[in-house]
């Protein structure tokens, strides 16, 4: 073949660094974006924290604003702040939609609060150190301690233990024996124990005696996997006792701590500012920005006025970033009110009535409803949190599948499971509903759904089967 010149035309979906950076912050979550910001206000000298923030009202979709008119004031703003040297956004009051903005006390609710903890070492060492013990005694003592794992557990056997003592001290099990017997006397109950039986006798055992307390103790000791099971006929004929004592002694038992060390467990306990924040006024369900998510960042003022002289200077590229990365933050916000705001225009009834009246909703909905492209809706959606009445939920629990009803319509699964859950939580102990009669009930009430996806759900809300729900 001969070489020829052949011209074709096509064409391309290109991203520009500036649309890279807003899809980028627009699926962070809020703590990911203030870290993101950290790294913007180090690299770029332009950029600065707004300590002095004054109220800056955004685009909503209640407010009968055009968003093209919106845009177009918001882009003065930012040439006014490069003129004029006002603050790029403002005070610390808010980032408003339609409905106004936030008092700082009615935010109070959501603010962290973390009180300091006791671990389960230092509170056996503090009960130690007021012991009368020989100097040998407590050493050994202290030396079980620090093999205690996080629920208060001995995992490691005696032998074990004194294999790994220095030969020198020529540790006798029977000197480790008796410093298990001082730490198990410690508090809590049940420290020190080999097995979850262990645990719950010595519990048992710090009880004043009685009749169930025996019955207690010779179910642990010898027929938990039966109460476990819920045996309770098979649990009648191997001790011999009656319903009602039989009933009384699987209430002390249940009464009991099998993991008597977590609780001074250190938790690593997240805490999750909402992005958005819902409260009924006047009647009227409003959706406004959180102030407490929204960073405070502008453009530093001197520099603008030098570049407002000096039109060629070197930070020209730095200041264009800078006014990227406003003007993007500003964007991510807008688009979190407006699909906050769809979302709960379509779910009032679930912050009127609560889980039972959600109804279904899918990505799609709400992104036909908004112009908005489908992945888009998914990543605003996506570790982004709004606060109402009922709780914190993430933007995402609002969407989910749906179930159809005999008269045509959809259930949502959240709505099922709510009611799942409302009609396992009123049952009748003796005799729990099985998955076939819950599923026959919400079939009487027009909502068809099968055995097993009661069962998924169910389990989804870590409900036990109907025979571990059972009871005397």
């Amino acid at each position: 073949m001969k070489p020829s010149l052949q011209l074709k035309l096509t064409q391309h979906l290109a991203l520009t660094p500036q649309l890279q950076q807003s899809i980028r912050l627009l699926q962070l979550s809020t703590l990911e974006l203030e870290q993101e910001l950290e790294k913007y206000l180090l690299e770029n000298p332009l950029l600065e924290r707004d300590e002095e923030y004054a109220p800056f009202e955004a685009p909503s979709r209640d407010s009968g604003v055009d968003e093209s008119a919106a845009q177009g004031q918001s882009e003065e703003r930012v040439e006014s702040t490069l003129t004029d040297d006002d603050s790029w956004l403002g005070d610390e009051g808010s980032y408003a939609g339609s409905s106004g903005s936030f008092d700082d006390d009615e935010d109070g609710d959501y603010h962290d609060i973390q009180a300091a903890t006791v671990s389960l070492r230092e509170h056996l060492l503090t009960q130690l150190g007021l012991m009368t013990l020989p100097g040998r005694d407590s050493v050994l003592v202290r030396c079980l301690i620090e093999a205690l794992d996080e629920d208060g557990y001995l995992t490691q056997s005696l032998d074990e233990l004194a294999e790994t003592m220095p030969l020198e001290l020529e540790i006798e099990l029977e000197e480790l024996q008796i410093a298990l017997n001082h730490l198990q006397h410690l508090d809590p109950t049940g420290i020190g124990a080999r097995s979850p039986v262990e645990c719950l006798v010595l519990q048992l055992e710090a009880l004043p005696l009685d009749a169930t307390r025996t019955l207690a103790l010779e179910i642990v000791r010898d027929y938990l996997e039966l109460l476990a099971h819920h045996d309770f006929p098979r649990l009648k004929k191997q001790t011999g006792c009656d319903d009602d004592a039989l009933r009384a002694a699987h209430l002390l038992i249940c009464s009991l701590n099998p993991r008597p060390g977590a609780q001074y467990a250190s938790s690593d306990t997240r805490y999750v500012t909402p992005d958005v924040v819902v409260r009924k006024v006047r009647g009227q369900w409003s959706v406004n920005v959180n102030s407490d998510a929204f960073p405070r960042i502008r453009i530093n003022s001197l520099y603008a006025q030098i570049l407002s002289r000096h039109r060629g200077s070197g930070l020209a590229g730095q200041l264009q970033e800078a006014r990227w990365l406003i003007r993007n933050v500003q964007q991510r916000f807008d688009t979190i009110l407006r699909v906050a705001q769809a979302i709960v225009e379509r779910q009032r009834q679930f912050l009127d009535h609560g889980e039972v009246a959600m109804r279904p909703l899918v990505l799609r909905e709400i992104a036909d409803t908004l112009g908005l492209h489908e992945s888009t809706i998914s990543r605003v959606t996506t570790q982004k949190y709004m606060a109402t009445p009922r709780g914190i939920f993430e933007l995402k629990y609002f969407f989910g599948s749906h179930v159809s009803t005999e008269a045509g319509g959809a259930c949502s699964a959240t709505a099922i499971r709510a009611l799942i859950r409302q009609m396992i939580s009123t049952e009748e102990p003796t005799k729990p509903l099985s998955d076939n009669q819950i599923s026959e009930v919400l079939g009487q009430q027009g909502i068809v759904v099968a055995r097993r996806t009661i069962a998924k759900y169910r389990d989804a809300l870590s409900i036990p089967p109907v025979n571990l729900r059972k009871s005397l």
